[in-house]
């Protein structure tokens, strides 16, 4: 894992766009930075600064990741890797900590700004809460990597994975938006519920090679939909908004920089992090034994 965690950070910096990533993030933040935080005298780094551009990881994101796993597969160099004595483990992980690295960089010049905001007058209180938002930004951009590092590997164009990648982003980013539009009523709910048991019965069909099979899924699970909608719709408009919920990627970074310290909704990213990581390595292991 070391020395593909080194090869994979090295390839970043040996050409130009690790550092046009970390000027592009870089001057985002300080744009925000210069006009808000020291411009009107706001020591609220978190809120003025951090939630404001988080807008620019719909970009960020996407690219860094693009490469990680679809330029291998371009490449034929993913061969070499799967033949490897390196675990799968150690190849998803080698990737995504060099990747972690290179977008700490600008989160290390945001740990310079927020002691500028300390020296120049700030409270102790507020140094720790902008720390803590700074954390959170940090395991939100890393969870956003893991995602970016699955599509990756379901591709092997690497901008086929980035404008995946943005597209996802994209969309958990307007999903609080879409949210409330979908709980108007029972009848949406039912309409995408059947679409998921649609791709839900696909994939069980494609796993198992049975068409019947998929087709008997679907039709079980259409049969439930219908009775919940016709029994208890209120029960699935609740649970469609459930799900939304958990889909709106953003939203609890910004619950978290609008209110204080919130350790589930760190423990939130840790898991999204560590869910698709997992079906990196599955997807990967999946790919060996073929």
């Amino acid at each position: 894992m070391t020395a593909i965690f080194k090869r994979e950070l090295r390839s970043y910096f040996h050409g130009m766009l690790g550092y046009v990533l970390t000027a592009f993030l870089l001057a985002s933040s300080g744009i925000y930075f210069l006009a808000l935080n020291l411009g009107y005298g706001l020591t609220d780094f978190g809120y003025y600064t951090l939630y404001r551009t988080i807008f620019m990881l719909l970009l960020y994101i996407p690219v860094l990741t693009m490469r990680s796993l679809a330029e291998e597969r371009r490449s034929r160099t993913d061969q070499l890797l799967l033949t490897s004595p390196v675990p799968v483990w150690g190849i998803v992980l080698g990737k995504f900590f060099a990747m972690c690295a290179v977008f700490a960089l600008p989160c290390l010049m945001d740990v310079v700004m927020i002691l500028i905001l300390w020296a120049l007058g700030g409270t102790v209180p507020a140094l720790a809460a902008n720390f803590a938002a700074l954390l959170c930004y940090f395991l939100l951009g890393c969870a956003a990597i893991a995602m970016g590092e699955f599509l990756s590997g379901l591709t092997e164009n690497p901008i086929i994975a980035a404008v995946a990648g943005f597209s996802v982003l994209l969309l958990a980013y307007m999903m609080p938006s879409l949210r409330s539009l979908f709980n108007a009523g029972s009848a949406v709910a039912l309409a995408v519920f059947t679409a998921i048991a649609g791709a839900a019965s696909l994939m069980a069909g494609l796993r198992t090679r049975s068409f019947i099979l998929g087709c008997l899924t679907f039709a079980a699970l259409c049969l439930g939909l219908t009775g919940l909608f016709l029994l208890q719709s209120a029960w699935l408009t609740e649970a469609f908004s459930a799900v939304l919920s958990v889909l709106c990627f953003f939203t609890p970074f910004e619950d978290f920089v609008n209110n204080s310290f919130s350790l589930p909704t760190l423990v939130y990213y840790l898991t999204v992090t560590g869910m698709f990581l997992f079906f990196t390595a599955q997807s990967i292991e999946k790919r060996r034994w073929n």
